[in-house]
C-alpha cells in the first residue's frame, strides 16, 4: 500500500476538503459553542442544571436562601399579628360549607425558631383563598399539631384563626404513642392521626395533606380545580390512591429510573429536531431536507434540555392549568399529597399494617403499598408547592444546604 492510499492519508484529504461552509463543520462548531461555551456561561448558577458550579455557588446560595426565608418568616408573623382573630371557631376566610369539598390539612411540629415555616405556609394559603373568592368556598383550612411539647408557639398563634387538632394535648401517651418510638414511625403515626382527624371532623370529598414547610404555588387552586373536576373523571385516574403535588427538582431529570420520562424526552427530540432543521436549512441556504441533519438536531435538543435541566422547561407548563401533566408517581417525597376520601380511608388501613424505620419512611411505605395492594398513584408536573424547609424534623442538620 502506497503512502498516498493509506487510511491516514485518505482521512487527511477528506478533512482538507471540509470547509467552513460544510454542514459537518457547521454542526460541529454549533455543538462545541453550545455545550462548551454558551450553556455553561448561561446556566452555571441554575441549581438543578448539570452546568451548575456547585463549589462556586452552593454555600452562598444556601445562605441567601436562609436569609430570605427568615425575612419571609418575619413577614408571615406580622401578617397574623395584624389579622383580626377568628378565635379558631371559623376559617380565616369564611365559614366553609357543612361538608367541605376540599380540606387542606397542614401538619406541623415545632421547627427551627425564627423561620416560622408553618406561618409562611398558612399565610400563603390564606392569601390564595382570598384571591380565589367564591370558587373556593368549599375549601377548609385545618391545622394538625403533632408536637409533643407545648412549646409550639406558632401553632398557638394560628389557633386564633384556623381550626386546630392537637394530637398530644401536652401529654406523651395519647393515642397509644410510645415516647421510645423511632422518629420515622412517629412521623407515620402523626400522618395517620392527621388524615383520620380530617376525615372525621369534616367528611370532605378530598383531603390535601401539606407538611409545614411546603408553600403553595400561585396556581394551586385553579390547577386542582381543573385536575379534580376534569382530568380525574377519566377511568384510569379516578381510583388513584393519592396524587402528589411535589417531586424534588433534583430528581426531575430525564435520565432517571422512570420510563415515562424517556418517552417524553424522545418526544422533545421529535418536536424540536424538525423545527431546528428547518431553521438551519433556511438560514444556511441548504436545498431540500436532510434526515441526518434532523437526527443531529433531535439529539442536540434532547441533550440540551437534559443538561440545562428538565425542571426549567417544565415551568413552561404553568402557562395554563390544562398544560400540567399527571404521570405515575415515584417513592419520594410527601410535602403535599392529595387523597380522595375513599382512598384516604384505604390509606389509613394500609399504613396501620406497616412499621417505618430509618431507610423506610412514610413516603417509601406509601409507595410500597401501590404494588402490594394493586393501587395506583400519580404526581403533578410541575410542582404545586415549594419546599422551603432546610431543617428536617427527622434528623439534625447543622449545615443546611439547598442540595
Amino acid at each position: 500500500m502506497s503512502p498516498s492510499t493509506s487510511p491516514a492519508a485518505m482521512l487527511l484529504r477528506r478533512l482538507r476538503r471540509l470547509s467552513w461552509g460544510s454542514t459537518a463543520v457547521q454542526l460541529f462548531i454549533l455543538t462545541v459553542v453550545t455545550f462548551g461555551l454558551l450553556a455553561p456561561l448561561a446556566c452555571h448558577r441554575l441549581l438543578h442544571s448539570y452546568f451548575y458550579l456547585r463549589h462556586w455557588h452552593l454555600n452562598q446560595m444556601s445562605q441567601e436562601f436562609l436569609q430570605q426565608s427568615l425575612k419571609e418568616g418575619e413577614a408571615a408573623l406580622h401578617y397574623f399579628e395584624e389579622l383580626p382573630s377568628a378565635n379558631g371557631s371559623v376559617p380565616i376566610v369564611w365559614q366553609a360549607t357543612p361538608r367541605p369539598w376540599l380540606v387542606i390539612t397542614i401538619i406541623t411540629v415545632d421547627r427551627q425558631p425564627g423561620f416560622h415555616y408553618v406561618l409562611q405556609v398558612v399565610s400563603q394559603f390564606h392569601r390564595l383563598l382570598q384571591q380565589c373568592g367564591p370558587q373556593c368556598e368549599g375549601h377548609q383550612l385545618f391545622l394538625c399539631n403533632v408536637e409533643r411539647s407545648v412549646s409550639h408557639l406558632d401553632a398557638k398563634l394560628l389557633s386564633k384563626y384556623v381550626p386546630v387538632a392537637n394530637r398530644y394535648e401536652g401529654t406523651e401517651d395519647d393515642y397509644g404513642d410510645d415516647p421510645s418510638t423511632n422518629s420515622f414511625e412517629k412521623e407515620k403515626q402523626d400522618y395517620v392521626y392527621c388524615l383520620e382527624s380530617s376525615l372525621q371532623t369534616y367528611n370532605p370529598d378530598y383531603v390535601l395533606m401539606v407538611e409545614d414547610d411546603a408553600v403553595p404555588e400561585e396556581q394551586i387552586f385553579p390547577v386542582l380545580e381543573h385536575l379534580l373536576r376534569a382530568r380525574f373523571s377519566e377511568p384510569h385516574l379516578r381510583d388513584a390512591l393519592y396524587l402528589k403535588l411535589y417531586h424534588p427538582e433534583r430528581l426531575q431529570h430525564y435520565i432517571n429510573p422512570e420510563p415515562m420520562r424517556i418517552l417524553e424526552w424522545v418526544g422533545v427530540g421529535m418536536l424540536l429536531g424538525p423545527l431546528l432543521t428547518w431553521i438551519y436549512m433556511r438560514f444556511a441556504s441548504r436545498p431540500g431536507f436532510s434526515w441526518s441533519v434532523m437526527l443531529f438536531f433531535s439529539l442536540y435538543s434532547m441533550g440540551l434540555v437534559e443538561l440545562v435541566g428538565r425542571h426549567y422547561f417544565l415551568e413552561l407548563r404553568r402557562l395554563s392549568p390544562s398544560l400540567y401533566s399527571v404521570v405515575p408517581a415515584s417513592e419520594c417525597c410527601t410535602p403535599a399529597m392529595l387523597f380522595p376520601a375513599p382512598a384516604a380511608r384505604r390509606t389509613l388501613t394500609y399504613l396501620s399494617q406497616v412499621y417505618c424505620h430509618k431507610g423506610f419512611g412514610k413516603d417509601m411505605a406509601l409507595y410500597s403499598l401501590l404494588r402490594a395492594k394493586g393501587e395506583r398513584a400519580y404526581v403533578v408536573e410541575p410542582n404545586l408547592v415549594k419546599h422551603i424547609g432546610l431543617f428536617s424534623s427527622l434528623r439534625y442538620n447543622f449545615h443546611p444546604s439547598l442540595l
